[in-house]
């Protein structure tokens, strides 16, 4: 009897691991991606601004956003990036907006390329590569907001 019990408890515990597995599969599975592209012109001396303008498609939408940054530390020069990738872990579109934040060093003469994950406020996560164009050297902290347009 103590055995059948013992195995009945354990069975219980096992099936509730198991829908909270489901579950948690289910959230998971419910956050949506899709592409994204823009383009990012930065420039400074010291304090550095940056804008741009791009789209990202969810569910077979397209989107515009905006870009906008500022930069504070050792920055000069100006270059043109054009990044490109997925956004992930959205349930809306409006989850893509927000600040995404980076620190970070580099220097780009001519053309360069280069990746990034960032992630905002929201859990949206962006995945990118791009292509740099321009004269920049950069050892700063850098703050990007995106909205939707």
């Amino acid at each position: 009897m103590w055995a059948s019990s013992r195995f009945a408890s354990s069975l219980r515990v096992a099936c509730l691991a198991l829908a909270a597995f489901a579950l948690a599969g289910i959230a998971t599975a419910y956050a949506e991606s899709g592409p994204i592209r823009f383009n990012v012109l930065k420039a400074g001396f010291i304090v550095g601004g940056s804008g741009g303008s791009g789209s990202f498609s969810l569910n077979g939408r397209t989107y515009p956003i905006s870009i906008g940054g500022i930069s504070y530390g050792f920055t000069f020069g100006a270059a043109n990036t054009r990044f490109s990738g997925t956004v992930s872990n959205i349930r809306r579109p409006q989850d893509v907006a927000g600040v995404y934040a980076a620190a970070g060093a580099g220097a780009a003469v001519g053309r360069g390329g280069g990746a990034i994950v960032l992630t905002n406020q929201n859990g949206a996560v962006l995945r990118l590569s791009g292509r740099q164009s321009g004269l920049i050297v950069a050892a700063d902290l850098n703050g990007m907001v995106i909205s939707l347009r």
